[in-house]
């Protein structure tokens, strides 16, 4: 997809994205998915599978979702017919980024796999944030019953907390030594890539529920005191982190630029290939301005990755990057802006 900067070539790319996944990279509030003069906007697309589905942005009532023209009252339901893992400049964040940012990356991940995990995350949040105004109702009055009620969003926190702790964790380790190859490939065997889960809880043993549960639900307990205090709860899946090193040293502080966005793309090009071995179909690769900050050897070597058997969306702004069979096998769209900011495909 060929196009000059602010022709809107990254908006198509994001519509893919808010189909696959029901996220966009670039913004959080939908608001920022609607024109200023406009109520509403709807992405939509046809699958291979012939069909049809849809999302709905609107600036009062939220979204809503579609799927060969019937309204889903979940907006999960939506996610399946068309799989796909993005990548943008503002992945980088990624790696330098706060650890919420990895977080979040890795629930979309585990997302693609299970998308009833998506409840287990709202889940949470929202024990999370009821525990809050638990502690604050305790310190603005006298509350009866607030160890009683403290060790019942216990319960139910470390309950939730163990699922998403086994999930993250699970999904890591499948994932490391595939991201680990793309790393050492793209860098043409001079980088070695650890990934490393550092949980919130304390996880002792096997994935065991029940013990991992009693575990939490006990760290719980004895961090109330801390809590009372600080008014932050220090337990749990909020407070997960995932560390990269590269050659023993973190990424994050080490790296040069084109080392992370290596490992971003390691990351990415390991996402296709895990979900994709899972549901037995690769999902789309979507590109945004993904070669700067790249040397050519590195560009050259990523295309050649991606270009074997993945369909790829890739944004630039011009050819001149895409050299021998890559850009005679690919299908080039010319983007242009006409009639007063029309899009148009050449």
């Amino acid at each position: 997809m060929i196009g000059s900067n602010g022709v809107g070539k990254s908006n198509l790319l994001e519509a893919v994205e808010l189909l696959g996944s029901l996220r966009s990279h670039r913004s959080s509030s939908d608001q920022d998915l609607i024109l200023w003069d406009q109520d509403s906007s709807i992405a939509s697309a046809l699958t291979n599978d012939g069909e049809t589905i849809g999302l709905e942005f609107r600036k009062t009532g939220g979204r809503k979702a579609y799927r060969n023209g019937k309204v889903l009252s979940r907006q999960l339901d939506l996610l399946g017919p068309l799989r796909c893992v993005g990548f943008s400049a503002l992945d980088l964040n990624l790696v330098r980024g706060e650890p919420a940012l990895r977080r979040n990356w890795l629930d979309r991940v585990v997302q693609q796999l299970e998308p009833i995990y998506g409840d287990l995350i709202t889940r949470f949040s929202r024990l999370l944030r009821q525990r809050s105004q638990l502690w604050r109702n305790y310190r603005e009055s006298t509350l009866k019953d607030h160890d009683a009620l403290l060790d019942a969003f216990d319960a139910q926190m470390a309950l939730v907390s163990t699922r998403i702790h086994r999930r993250r964790r699970r999904a890591l380790k499948y994932l490391e030594p595939l991201a680990s190859a793309w790393q050492k490939r793209l860098s043409k065997g001079q980088e070695d890539l650890e990934i490393n889960y550092l949980s919130g809880s304390v996880l002792e043993g096997e994935e065991e529920e029940l013990a991992w549960r009693l575990s939490i639900e006990q760290q719980l307990a004895n961090q109330r005191l801390d809590e009372e205090k600080q008014g932050i709860c220090k337990v749990g899946p909020h407070r997960d982190e995932v560390s990269f090193l590269l050659n023993g040293v973190p990424a994050r502080k080490f790296g040069s630029a084109g080392q992370q966005r290596t490992l971003v793309l390691a990351l990415k090009l390991a996402e296709l290939e895990f979900v994709g071995s899972i549901h037995h179909e690769p999902p789309i690769l979507v590109l945004d301005d993904v070669f700067a900050e790249l040397d050519p050897l590195r560009q050259s070597l990523l295309l050649d990755a991606v270009g074997e058997e993945h369909q790829c969306l890739i944004s630039a702004t011009h050819l001149d990057v895409f050299e021998g069979d890559w850009r005679q096998d690919s299908q080039v769209l010319e983007l242009e802006l006409q009639n007063g900011g029309i899009l148009e495909l050449g």
